[in-house]
């Protein structure tokens, strides 16, 4: 009795310093109890049952230090030893008691690769865990005897060598997790249990593994179960690839693969289609049908690189008017701010072009980058045309013809006719033609003649087959194609003068708009039937691009008064009906270089699968210009460094 008096006495002195040896009462009283890490059998707290349901023999080694009532004063040695107090032990950590299902959670352990296989095997009919495994352990808690308490303390001391107990390293990673298991089940319970966090706490088995090393299961890359819930949307989201062809809403690439299995060679990481031996074996890349398995040209590569069939196309038209200054930035013309991808494919005709057409086709070359390559250019006279491909793109391009058309009488004159570019992209052919008619308000019957001459004297296709000769008119050289897009100045003014049109244009530009395109000269012969059989336009939401003041934004101001006209269009016609879907028609108001402001328009164009035996570009590209442009964005972004840090110089603070 007088020990366990001199017990309680230490206890009520030490209360105003927790230990990690005591148990928190509820009147504030620090009791002797058991943790994890403790050298001590349990006693159990008052009003608590006893653990074991026996009280383990009571051990006081430290009595003779804490209690001087039974040291001697005859004694000269216990005199002689100084009393030296032990310092405080640190401030326990606290958390939330432990629940049953989560004190059996955290006591569950999933087997290992080798272990299912050796279930699997036959050689153990265990279940998931391993107290299934082993039913003679008992399981050991790591809970102290007091989990009535709403808090219980976090053991930190290190245990003894050679003690018995739980481990303390265990018992402290569990507790770390413990919060987090607690915060998940009133959360779930809160949100009256989520699939997701139903899926998180409930055990699943592991996916069934199989022996052979490229099963699924043996492959590394496979972060997520392959059972899983979301583990679909996972990998497509690691597959996804960012092309201007594959939107959010179009299924993944089959160019990235996500596997380590021991039969395959190739990086996880790289976007290349895989290439079989068997197939380079089999098959001749210069010949090909319009099925075969890996043909150049067919479905298959068609579906790699364009899985919805549809390639995005930039066409542009643009007057110059011959000035030599071209704009400082192209930026707005070729990468407008609307489209958020920049496209497959560039194609931009000229009229009244600058006299150095080296340098625009270097300014556009620049603009675009080392991404694009400038596939064919081609001019007559004053009539510029530039097509621009993805560099990736450029193997399935047929070979790329031209022709052009001279309108006027003098033939030595070439500021009015017509240029014509084809080729054939996969299996669909593509023409495009860029014009410029006769100018004058009353001229439309020059401007009909001029449409005339100009689909019955371009000769193309020459070398390259059509896709479709039973549906060709050798009188129509847009009926030889799949795809034709026809662009440029055509000089189609809007009637009714230009106080009419003035008056229109202080309206709203909705309605101002389709007011003008009543009195537009184009938009009434193509109802007629007279011009342009078989084309459509894009709905047009821009003001005219004809006729500003170089520089203004006025339109004419001169003494010839010009009226303001649609002048610049964009027109397609296709084969087979919805191959061409407009995406957005517009102006470029900022270039003010000319009397015309620029007219662009942003195309999806549907794609087949072509056979390989057709006249191949076979990566041919303009490689001059190509490195032209590179060197000038590389001095381009040297230069604006060198501008910073001038200004980063020149900076000066002055104190008054």
């Amino acid at each position: 009795m007088p020990s366990k008096l001199v017990s309680l006495g230490h206890s009520e002195t030490a209360s105003q310093q927790p230990t990690a040896q005591g148990c928190l009462c509820p009147e504030g009283s620090m009791l002797k109890g058991l943790l994890p890490n403790s050298d001590e059998e349990p006693v159990p707290c008052l009003g608590s049952p006893a653990a074991g349901g026996h009280q383990g023999p009571e051990r006081s080694p430290e009595l003779p230090l804490d209690t001087p009532e039974q040291v001697s004063n005859e004694d000269p040695r216990a005199q002689a030893r100084p009393f030296t107090p032990k310092p405080p032990p640190p401030r326990p950590r606290l958390e939330r008691a432990l629940s049953l299902d989560e004190k059996g959670w955290r006591k569950r352990r999933f087997r290992t690769s080798r272990e299912d296989l050796t279930v699997r095997n036959g050689a153990s009919p265990s279940g998931g865990s391993l107290q299934d495994e082993v039913p003679g352990t008992p399981a050991r808690s790591g809970s102290p005897p007091c989990l009535s308490a709403s808090l219980q303390e976090i053991p930190t001391a290190r245990r003894a060598p050679g003690s018995g107990g739980p481990s303390s390293w265990g018992n402290c990673l569990s507790g770390m997790i413990s919060t987090s298991l607690d915060l998940l089940h009133r959360e779930g319970a809160s949100a009256g249990s989520t699939p997701r966090l139903a899926s998180l706490l409930s055990p699943r088995p592991l996916p069934a593994m199989a022996r052979n090393m490229a099963s699924e299961g043996l492959r590394t890359a496979n972060k997520v179960d392959p059972d899983h819930a979301d583990y679909k949307l996972r990998l497509q989201a690691r597959l996804f690839r960012a092309h201007s062809s594959l939107g959010p809403g179009r299924p993944p690439s089959p160019l990235a693969y996500d596997d380590c299995s021991l039969h395959s060679s190739r990086s996880t990481f790289s976007l290349l289609a895989p290439i079989r031996a068997k197939d380079v074996r089999s098959r001749s890349y210069l010949e090909g049908s319009l099925l075969a398995t890996g043909a150049l040209m067919g479905a298959d590569e068609l579906a790699r690189y364009f899985p919805d069939r549809s390639v995005a196309l930039f066409v542009a038209t643009w007057n110059m008017q011959g000035q030599k200054e071209l704009p400082p930035n192209l930026d707005e013309l070729l990468l407008p701010a609307e489209a958020d991808l920049a496209q497959d494919l560039y194609v931009v005709g000229v009229q009244e072009g600058c006299s150095d057409r080296r340098e625009w086709e270097a300014r556009l070359q620049e603009t675009l980058g080392p991404h694009y390559v400038m596939l064919y250019s081609a001019a007559h006279g004053a009539l510029y045309m530039a097509v621009l491909i993805r560099r990736d793109l450029i193997w399935f391009c047929s070979e790329v013809e031209s022709s052009t058309v001279t309108t006027r009488i003098v033939s030595q004159i070439k500021t009015k006719g017509a240029l014509g570019v084809s080729f054939t992209f996969f299996g669909t052919s593509l023409l495009f033609i860029t014009s410029h008619f006769t100018s004058g308000d009353g001229k439309v019957g020059e401007r009909l003649v001029d449409y005339s001459k100009t689909v019955q004297g371009l000769a193309l296709p020459k070398n390259v087959p059509d896709t479709s000769p039973y549906r060709s008119d050798a009188a129509d050289v847009t009926t030889r194609f799949d795809e034709v897009f026809w662009f440029g100045d055509f000089n189609f003014r809007l009637s009714g003068g230009r106080a009419a049109v003035e008056a229109i244009l202080k309206q709203d530009l909705s309605s101002s708009v389709q007011a003008l395109l009543q009195h537009d000269q184009l938009t009434r012969e193509m109802q007629r039937g007279s011009i342009f059989k078989g084309f459509q336009e894009p709905d047009i939401h821009f003001l005219p691009s004809y006729k500003f003041d170089v520089g203004k934004d006025s339109y004419d101001t001169t003494s010839k008064q010009r009226t303001p006209s649609y002048t610049d269009r964009i027109l397609y016609r296709s084969r087979h009906q919805g191959d061409i879907c407009p995406v957005k028609y517009s102006s470029c108001p900022g270039v003010r270089t000319s009397d015309h402001r620029p007219v662009y328009g942003l195309f999806r164009v549907k794609v087949r699968p072509g056979r390989d035996n057709i006249p191949l570009a076979a990566g041919k590209f303009d490689r001059d210009l190509y490195l032209l442009g590179i060197k000038r964005r590389i001095s381009r972004e040297i230069q604006r460094q060198q501008a910073l840090k001038s200004q980063h110089a020149s900076a000066i603070c002055t104190v008054s």
